[in-house]
């Protein structure tokens, strides 16, 4: 064998310049200019500053933490229905329902489904289940029973030459399992190849990076008790027996914990004041910065991240809509025609949709919805566009009798014989 033939473990996939979602699993290299053979020879995790960031350090990255956890939580805390297209109703006879909206699988909540999904898809870009089906004996036709996630670390995607995809995914023992599209659900991220996604924690490894020095450094003066706020001035010579005992005193007073113990000084030692330099205040400031960039990178306002000075109050609202609009906005849409395209089969496509409701994230004060749902009602004599029962769902309120009824506004009030009024 020859030294390059080491980088082509699959010939005839190699041949077919097949894409991969993971080189280090079993993937194949084009060629010795191939970017991600170069990537990987020089250490494909280090960033320019110099620290390793791969998705277990940047989620030690408190800003990078929130940011990805907001969106993850959102989307795991909000339901994901079935709808029939025809009525508009929940879909709560179909099986898929009950898999989205409760019990994935016999190991998991819903809300820890979609949020471990939303996770692997931030973090890593691409997130995967196994869509385990069973026959259903009354309908004649499989239904799916479980949706069972796996590592993307050990799934590799392989395009065939009639565009199929196949999923290769590698067990922590025993043999590797190849699965066709129609048995994996998908959620990827942001894509170059349409195939598989692009990784936050890989696009933004420079800013994370950064962010991650600037713990390292702040963490190394606290730690060493680098803050000087002064220094000991001596008019001459300090003794040798004096200076080894200083050193010693100084060794013992290290460290944020022995923050704020005196020091003796002898033979004449003064204690002189520095102030804060600009390179501590650079430092300060430098953090922030990052904070920033971990905001530009995941679309989650400042404020969220618990950074900005913004006053808690009518404005914070608006970047609730900001957050749903734009963070959370193309997740949604990719959640829902990811499930409709795996998880619905044949005329199940055109019955039913799979959507989101995020009227909770946009929900106002009480005294907002209390406005909203009385003009949804019909107040002031206008027509209506929502029951009193399609309220009290909204609400978690239980059915009245005669409740179904839309209010038509000023209409309701016109005498039933318009050809005499009295």
């Amino acid at each position: 064998m020859g030294i390059f033939d080491f980088f082509r473990r699959d010939a005839v996939a190699a041949s077919r310049h097949e894409p991969r979602a993971d080189v280090g699993q079993g993937g194949v290299f084009i060629s010795m200019d191939d970017p991600r053979l170069i990537e990987l020879m020089r250490d494909g995790n280090a960033s320019a500053s110099g620290a390793t960031v791969n998705v277990e350090s940047a989620m030690r990255n408190t800003s990078l933490f929130r940011a990805v956890s907001l969106i993850s939580y959102a989307i795991g805390m909000l339901p994901l229905q079935v709808i029939n297209e025809e009525t508009k109703e929940k879909a709560t006879e179909h099986p898929l329902y009950r898999l989205l909206h409760r019990e994935p699988n016999n190991y998991q909540t819903a809300f820890d489904f979609r949020t471990l999904m939303q996770l692997r898809a931030l973090v890593k870009g691409n997130a995967y289940a196994l869509i385990i089906r069973s026959m259903d004996v009354r309908s004649g036709r499989k239904k799916i029973v479980r949706l069972v996630p796996l590592d993307p670390d050990k799934v590799t995607l392989t395009q065939n030459d009639d565009w199929s995809i196949n999923y290769k995914y590698q067990p922590g023992k025993g043999a590797a399992r190849v699965y066709k599209a129609d048995e994996i659900f998908h959620l990827r991220g942001l894509s170059l190849d349409g195939i598989t996604g692009l990784s936050l924690v890989k696009q933004a490894r420079d800013a994370i990076g950064l962010s991650i020095s600037a713990e390292l450094a702040a963490g190394r003066l606290f730690k060493n008790g680098a803050f000087v706020g002064g220094m000991l001035k001596h008019p001459g010579k300090l003794s040798d027996p004096a200076f080894e005992r200083l050193k010693q005193s100084m060794a013992e007073k290290e460290g944020a914990e022995n923050a704020g113990k005196t020091l003796i000084g002898e033979e004449g030692l003064e204690w002189v004041s520095i102030g804060q330099n600009a390179r501590d205040a650079q430092l300060t400031e430098f953090r922030k910065m990052q904070v920033e960039e971990i905001a530009r990178v995941t679309g989650v306002p400042r404020p969220l991240l618990m950074v900005d000075e913004t006053s808690w109050g009518s404005g914070i609202e608006a970047l609730g809509r900001f957050f749903v609009q734009y963070a959370l906005g193309p997740w949604f849409e990719a959640w829902q025609q990811a499930a409709e395209r795996s998880l619905l089969v044949g005329d199940e496509k055109d019955m039913f949709s799979v959507k989101f409701n995020p009227a909770a994230l946009l929900r106002g004060s009480t005294k907002d919805q209390a406005d909203f749902f009385a003009k949804a009602l019909g107040a002031g004599g206008a027509p209506g566009w929502m029951s009193q029962n399609e309220v009290r769902n909204i609400n978690d309120m239980p059915e009245t009798a005669d409740g179904n009824t839309v209010s038509k506004g000023a209409m309701d009030a016109k005498p039933a014989n318009p050809g005499n009024p009295e």
